[in-house]
């Protein structure tokens, strides 16, 4: 059975949304990303479609120079990556792509985002804020890491399992070994 990596993205691009949750919660990461390939040449979360409109959200590709990346070039980030089986690659790949297909479907969850910050839980059907998606896809492949029921982006920073292996600026990323 062979291990590939995937990639966890923090990121915190200094919108006006992401000061707002950074200044309420004091987390120093506000968003979270997960990649398939070390070069992060796409990332999917759940956020704004549109780099200039923040409320309107749902299943996204990312990348380190396209869409909210591009706009807001002092994007910090932190990419961690974890080893898995390729099973649960496959499995995460399958979802991913099922996502992709349908993305009609699936809505951001607005309000899920703001009831999380006073720590309650909003869940609906197809419906995701960036962290509960990327928590979502480890749980669905089996990954044994341990994170809360409610999970906000920096959680992802401080979960054992997973190894930094970037620090800085999102578009000074390259693959670091």
């Amino acid at each position: 059975m062979n291990n590939r990596d995937i990639y966890i993205v923090l990121t915190y691009t200094g919108t006006i949304l992401s000061r707002f949750i950074r200044l309420y919660t004091g987390a120093e990461f506000c968003h979270v990303s997960i990649s398939l390939d070390e070069k992060l040449e796409k990332m999917y979360s759940f956020g704004r479609i549109n780099p200039y409109i923040p409320f309107i959200g749902g299943f996204i590709h990312e990348g380190i120079d396209i869409g909210t990346f591009r706009r807001f070039k002092n994007t910090r980030a932190e990419v961690y990556s974890i080893s898995i089986t390729d099973e649960q690659y496959q499995t995460i790949d399958k979802i991913i792509e099922n996502m992709e297909y349908t993305s009609s479907l699936y809505k951001f969850n607005i309000i899920g985002l703001f009831v999380s910050a006073l720590n309650f839980k909003y869940k609906r059907r197809n419906c995701f804020y960036c962290s509960e998606f990327v928590k979502y896809l480890i749980e669905k492949a089996d990954l044994r890491l341990e994170l809360p029921d409610l999970v906000k982006p920096n959680d992802f920073k401080y979960t054992e399992g997973l190894k930094l292996r970037y620090q800085g600026f999102l578009r000074n990323y390259s693959i670091v070994k």
